[in-house]
């Protein structure tokens, strides 16, 4: 009997347990339709008394090799905006032997954030000194950078101020390691000019933190600085989309302009036959005929656009002569090994429209409406030992053309300035320049005998040279292969 009632009892039991798996085998599937997938953390403090959430290493420095400064970065226990610290930078001075700038990142601990309920990054800072940051930003991580957000030129204040970062479209950031990034220097980086902070001074940054900032508001985003350009192309080259921005309306009332990455945009091509662009706003040119760039952030159109006239294949410059690379300086040119760091505008006219171009590894530049440019580079060259300078050039307009090339020494003194520079030219008669073709042009080292227009006698000292300038009556000419040797 008692047997017998436990066989009832299992019996109950088995047949219960049956029930509740069908009944949970029949909600599986509503279950799976609304579940909510797993999300990356949407921690939104950085670094309020210390860090929060960030790697062990905290600070990653930009690379002392372009002259970072690693030993100027730190925490304070004695200066704070709330709590009992704040991050110390100690910009140094242009001559610091350690490095003339300061600069590097924040990155997250875990495999990033998840910050598309934040509007802006935010944070309190204040200065030994009125001075200027070059920039502050975030979703810089030294891998993809596809998400990147800079605010160039913060100006400091002796007191506390907050600043904020406008986030250009949230919702791209779904998984973002870059919490922080910021660079300060004695000289700004980029052009290796004075900006006003010929002297080292210190900052400091407090609750560093994303924000939903519900009072940001009427964004207008641009591309090609919101200019309408209109240039002609080849098939198989490229062109980047340049000078993007998005401009803010911020709670203080004041507007706020930031780069963004080209990953926040949306591009397109009104002719993917001529041309399409891929989410780097590289556009790639592939057939002839016509097509007009334009892009949009976050829904709204952006400012400024290009229009291109496809021509056909592109012909490039006859491929220089191998030479000993003892007998080469080259400045620019995929034959040789260029110096560094080459600056296709080291001064220029603002109204010369200049382009980079590929066609198949082969670089060129373009200068649109050629007033005056100055190439510039790291550094000088002694090209006192060489006998000639090379240029290939091809004239894209044909008004009365007018071409010149110039050297310029910066003196002993290895500085741009400082009254010992010396610089002169050399013209190219008007008949050899032929609209539409290459020609290439040597010019003998000791041939830069005209005065310039900037104040040089002619014959610089060539041991010093730290700019080629190109010189014109407003005509387009396309540029490659500059670069002195020795016969």
């Amino acid at each position: 009997m008692k047997m017998k009632n436990i066989k009832q009892i299992n019996l109950k039991t088995i047949c219960s347990l049956i029930l509740v798996m069908i009944v949970l085998s029949g909600c599986d599937r509503d279950l799976s339709d609304e579940a909510v997938f797993a999300t990356f953390p949407n921690t939104a403090d950085i670094f309020t008394d210390s860090p929060v959430s960030l790697t062990d290493r905290f600070f990653i420095s930009f690379d002392p090799a372009l002259g970072a400064n690693t030993e100027a970065f730190g925490t304070d226990d004695d200066v704070a905006y709330e709590g009992n610290s704040s991050i110390r930078i100690d910009v140094p001075s242009p001559n610091d032997p350690n490095g003339n700038f300061v600069g590097g990142i924040f990155l997250d601990r875990g495999e990033g954030r998840d910050l598309t309920g934040y509007t802006a990054l935010s944070f309190w800072a204040r200065s030994s000194i009125t001075a200027t940051i070059g920039l502050v930003g975030f979703g810089t991580d030294f891998e993809e950078d596809k998400f990147t957000v800079e605010r160039p030129n913060i100006q400091l204040s002796t007191d506390w101020r907050k600043y904020i970062v406008p986030i250009p479209d949230p919702s791209k950031l779904v998984q973002e390691s870059g919490m922080f990034v910021f660079s300060a220097g004695g000289l700004d980086i980029i052009d290796s000019v004075p900006n006003g902070n010929e002297i080292g001074y210190t900052f400091w940054i407090d609750e560093l933190r994303f924000e939903n900032l519900g009072t940001i508001a009427q964004l207008r985003p641009a591309i090609f600085s919101g200019e309408d350009f209109i240039e002609q192309g080849f098939v198989g080259s490229t062109r980047l989309i340049t000078d993007l921005g998005a401009t803010f309306n911020a709670p203080t009332g004041e507007n706020i302009t930031v780069v963004p990455a080209p990953g926040y945009f949306d591009f397109s091509s009104s002719n993917t036959n001529v041309a399409f662009v891929n989410e780097l706003g590289l556009i790639q040119i592939v057939g002839e005929g016509t097509t007009t760039i334009t892009g949009q952030l976050n829904g709204v159109s952006a400012e400024g656009s290009l229009s291109l006239e496809v021509l056909g294949s592109f012909v490039g410059a006859e491929t220089p002569p191998e030479r000993d690379p003892s007998d080469v300086i080259s400045i620019f040119s995929d034959a040789y090994t260029n110096v560094n760091n080459l600056n296709f505008a080291a001064f220029n006219d603002q109204n010369v429209q200049i382009e980079t171009q590929n066609f198949n590894g082969d670089q060129i530049v373009t200068y649109d409406n050629l007033s005056f440019v100055g190439l510039g580079w790291d550094g000088t060259e002694d090209v006192s030992g060489m006998t000639h300078l090379h240029v290939d050039v091809q004239l894209s307009s044909s008004a009365n053309p007018v071409f010149t090339v110039q050297l310029i020494d910066f003196g002993a003194n290895n500085a741009d300035g400082g009254g010992d520079d010396t610089g002169g030219g050399f013209t190219i008669p008007s008949s050899e320049l032929i609209e539409g073709a290459w020609v290439g042009i040597d010019i003998p080292i000791n041939a830069f005998t005209e005065a310039t227009a900037g104040g040089f006698a002619g014959s610089p000292n060539l041991n010093n040279i730290a700019r080629v300038a190109l010189v014109s009556n407003g005509n387009s000419f396309v540029i490659d292969n500059i670069y002195f040797y020795r016969e």
